[in-house]
């Protein structure tokens, strides 16, 4: 299934990032995509092996925002993606988040993990497969990212490549934070006050 998109995704990845943003209007640049809680669903658990081939269920993410995202090294729009990723990564472990990369990589960790070594990724890899693309619905094209919320159920889904800001105003809903003031400092919501830390 992947083959087909691995050739595609080169030509198609300069396009898909011109059309994004030519497809982009002022008013879907201020709105959260994130689904009001009585549209989500649970997201299906998984028992997948990371880097060091340790069993990682996302049921251990429980209680926590994960941004889950289905990616391969040969497609160009994950190679765009990872970088914020990385940087989520890092501003809101803290705030009870996570990523959670699942390459669909057919040649496997060998040409996962020089990929993401060279590239710093500093969250959990998993090598998926594609009986969980069908837990997922099929993930028919890379990338495709789940926000899953702290109850374990999907609140919100990306598929190919959106805007950063995009996924910043989702997890800051997600979070309960508001979005980043001119200092660029996040500012926690009355709600997210109110809740207290998690």
């Amino acid at each position: 299934m992947f083959n087909a998109l691995r050739r595609a995704a080169g030509v198609h990845a300069l396009a898909v990032s011109l059309i994004l943003s030519a497809c982009s209007s002022a008013t879907q640049a201020q709105r959260s995509s994130v689904k009001p809680e009585s549209q989500r669903r649970k997201a299906p658990d998984f028992a997948l092996r990371d880097a060091d081939g340790k069993l990682v269920r996302l049921s251990d993410y429980r209680g926590k925002v994960v941004l889950l995202n289905f990616w391969a090294t040969w497609c160009g729009p994950c190679r765009f993606e990872i970088p914020w990723f990385i940087e989520f990564e890092r501003m809101h472990k803290h705030r009870g988040f996570a990523v959670l990369g699942i390459s669909m990589d057919e040649d496997g960790w060998d040409v996962v993990k020089p990929y993401i070594r060279r590239l710093g990724v500093n969250y959990r890899i998993l090598m998926g497969d594609d009986m969980v693309a069908q837990l997922y619905g099929g993930v028919d094209a890379l990338p495709t990212t789940f926000l899953i919320d702290r109850e374990g159920r999907i609140a919100g889904v990306h598929v190919g490549l959106v805007s950063k800001s995009r996924y910043e105003r989702d997890l800051a809903e997600l979070l309960g934070l508001e979005q980043e003031s001119a200092s660029g400092s996040v500012q926690p919501s009355p709600a997210a006050l109110a809740a207290g830390p998690r």
